[in-house]
């Protein structure tokens, strides 16, 4: 037997995200700071902005917070990546984590950093892995109940928690499945 790259999309994640810690770790969090936190006052003049818009979801607040996102990553992953290639799964991510960049930055007063709607778009994605046409799946409305219904009441809790990211990555992750039915996914096709 001998261990595989199972996963490239996934795995490759997870190590940057990784590397982000470690490295935020030796800046003393300067490094996740400058350039993997969205801020609502970021200058559009200047470049590092639009890095920012996407890199925060490699970024995260302290080991805890990387492990509980990279424990769900690394379990619904691979699954999503099975199905819908590591491409399309690398633009659902990259899209996820740009959406929610614009809108936090654009609607709220404090920083976003983490993979937390990355999360939420793989918890609903995977709800909808058997989706077929005309059908909606009792395991995507419970899905939908439990983890956003969730976010929605904890939204009004004050605890550095940024559910409305964790909505947002979930109405990403509808949003892709149900265009994707049976695998053919019409959202990528040019």
């Amino acid at each position: 037997m001998r261990i595989t790259y199972n996963s490239p999309a996934v795995l490759t994640f997870t190590l940057i995200c990784t590397a982000v810690m470690l490295l935020d770790d030796f800046t003393m969090h300067g490094l996740t700071r400058s350039l993997f936190t969205v801020y609502p006052d970021m200058e559009l003049a200047d470049p590092v902005t639009y890095f920012r818009l996407v890199s925060h979801a490699a970024g995260h607040a302290g080991w805890g917070h990387l492990v509980s996102n990279l424990t769900l990553i690394l379990l619904l992953g691979p699954m999503l990546e099975e199905k819908y290639g590591s491409q399309k799964l690398l633009i659902m991510m990259f899209i996820t984590a740009l959406v929610t960049g614009i809108l936090t930055t654009t609607l709220f007063n404090a920083g976003l950093l983490g993979a937390s709607g990355i999360v939420f778009m793989y918890i609903i994605l995977s709800s909808l892995t058997n989706f077929r046409s005309g059908q909606v799946p009792l395991t995507f409305i419970l899905v939908v109940l439990l983890f956003l219904g969730n976010e929605v009441v904890t939204s009004f809790e004050d605890d550095n928690i940024s559910q409305f990211a964790h909505i947002i990555g979930g109405v990403c992750g509808s949003v892709f499945g149900y265009s994707t039915g049976n695998g053919k996914n019409q959202l990528f096709t040019a």
